[in-house]
């Protein structure tokens, strides 16, 4: 397979990317989102720092005419999990540990690709944040930080997960369900949530609609039958399996 060729840099001026408009996201995450989308030449600050949803946001970034991302000061991103959720490897550029330089390697970047996945190396000053919000505004490009960031035009998290497939020891894990939630200005101010599979037991990132089969059972806690008082004779029955997880 050819490699993909290098994005050219300063694509944000006259007759590159189209700095208006969104950068696509994966189905699961559009109505979550006010755009459907993100939204060209913001910044997005993802709380906690959550990789899989750092991951699942930015996987559209492969239906835009250039299709390239980058991620930067994240050394423990896992490649294989990146192409899961749906990242062309062959057009995403790492920069493992920039150290204080970080912020002059994503104003770099914000002009070659279409996305920049960014953990600081410490609290933003509002300052510095300004300065690149300008630099996003000019380029186009997307910024998701694994993180707070000062001014962000957008903030999304996880508010519950739980993990599916393990036993009492044993198995593998299937799959997350987790509960998004987005907040932010103007039309986000409001904020909206969505349960999601992230990801379900084939890596892939889907609404949680109903309970599906797992790749393995998990954990089932047997319940005792017990008296019911006042009723001689009768007997509860046994409660629903409970999964721990």
């Amino acid at each position: 397979m050819a490699p993909a060729a290098m994005p050219a840099a300063g694509r944000g001026g006259r007759g590159g990317r189209d700095r208006r408009g969104v950068v696509p996201v994966v189905p699961a995450l559009r109505e979550v989102l006010p755009d459907g989308g993100l939204r060209r030449g913001t910044a997005v600050s993802v709380a906690g720092g959550d990789t899989g949803l750092l991951l699942a946001l930015a996987a559209g970034v492969k239906e835009t005419e250039g299709g390239w991302a980058a991620a930067v000061g994240l050394p423990d991103l896992g490649l294989a999990a990146a192409e899961g959720y749906g990242l062309d490897l062959r057009r995403l550029l790492v920069a493992d540990d920039p150290g204080p330089h970080w912020a002059e390697v994503v104003s770099v970047l914000a002009g070659a690709v279409e996305l920049v996945m960014l953990r600081p190396d410490g609290p933003v000053p509002p300052k510095l944040a300004t300065r690149l919000a300008a630099v996003l505004r000019r380029s186009g490009c997307v910024l998701l930080v694994a993180g707070p960031w000062p001014g962000a035009a957008l903030r999304l998290g996880v508010r519950s997960g739980r993990w599916f497939g393990l036993g009492d020891g044993y198995g593998q894990l299937a799959g997350r369900q987790v509960e998004v939630v987005a907040e932010g200005r103007g039309s986000a101010v409001r904020g909206r949530t969505a349960r999601l599979w992230l990801p379900d037991e084939h890596g892939a990132v889907r609404p949680v609609l109903d309970r599906p089969a797992l790749a393995r059972p998990v954990l089932e806690r047997p319940v005792l039958e017990r008296p019911v008082p006042g009723r001689p004779g009768a007997v509860e029955q046994p409660l629903e399996r409970v999964a721990v997880v």
